[in-house]
């Protein structure tokens, strides 16, 4: 399980995203408030974002977030209209390494799983060995079931030029769910393409972890924010219905698609 949130919206600082509101991820990850299966998320962090290519880039520590030496200088002066950012609390068997810390990126999207697959090495892995396109399988360099998610979103992506990222996600869980039989999955993801974001909150064989958002918040004008725990106490946060689809832009009203 872990903590995540997102921003989008006129360019910020990092700072004002990730730092400053009260409930902010640094506190998510010592006090989280609705975490369900862990109590602190200690276990990493990471932030992503989208450079001025248009290019996601990424900065992620193995260490708590609380004790990184470096985050306060680069908050205040790292600025982009799109944060992604995750504290981690590790599921068992499966180590505490950069390559299992999130967000991941694969050079077009940004991606990040809240939960967990479960039985994952037993039944579900195996699958994917077999169902991945061998370029994508390729590029794992972790061994955590988000990593192993992200390119099964990728695969269908890949499979069908013509696929919406919305879709693919659909195809996903379904897929999964066949693979799962009784076992429980616990799947709220973010993605983005740099310029839509994508917030599912879903499970099987279990309720969905919390996720909310926001498009009124006074502390970020004209902005879209999707969390794992509101963030703020005044910005009227809405829960993500379970089994549902949101897809923010910048430029339009959210909306909300059952999977």
């Amino acid at each position: 399980m872990c903590r995540m949130a997102a921003y989008l919206g006129p360019s910020i600082r990092l700072q004002q995203f990730l730092l400053q509101p009260e409930h902010s991820l640094v506190v998510q990850a010592y006090a989280p408030q609705e975490l369900v299966y862990a109590r602190v998320n200690a276990d990493g962090f990471g932030v992503g974002w989208y450079n001025q290519e248009n290019q996601p880039a990424n900065y992620r520590v193995t260490d708590p977030i609380w004790s990184d030496p470096n985050l306060d200088n680069l908050a205040k002066v790292l600025e982009a209209d799109l944060w992604f950012a995750n504290v981690r609390s590790a599921t068992p068997g499966n180590p505490v390494n950069h390559s299992n810390t999130q967000p991941f990126d694969d050079g077009e999207l940004l991606f990040m799983h809240n939960g967990f697959i479960g039985d994952f090495r037993e039944q579900v892995r195996p699958r994917l060995f077999e169902f991945l396109d061998t370029d994508i399988l390729a590029t794992i360099q972790g061994t955590c079931d988000s990593e192993y998610l992200f390119a099964l979103l990728r695969h269908f992506l890949a499979e069908n030029e013509d696929m919406a990222i919305e879709e693919a996600i659909a195809e996903s869980f379904a897929v999964l769910e066949g693979w799962l039989g009784n076992s429980v999955a616990l799947l709220n993801i973010m993605v983005s393409d740099g310029e839509l974001l994508y917030a599912a909150r879903h499970a099987i064989n279990h309720d969905s972890p919390s996720l909310y958002y926001t498009t009124d918040d006074e502390q970020y004008a004209d902005a879209q924010l999707v969390a794992s725990e509101r963030l703020t106490r005044d910005g009227l946060w809405q829960p993500v219905p379970e089994h549902e689809i949101l897809v923010l832009s910048a430029d339009e009203p959210p909306e909300l698609l059952a999977l």
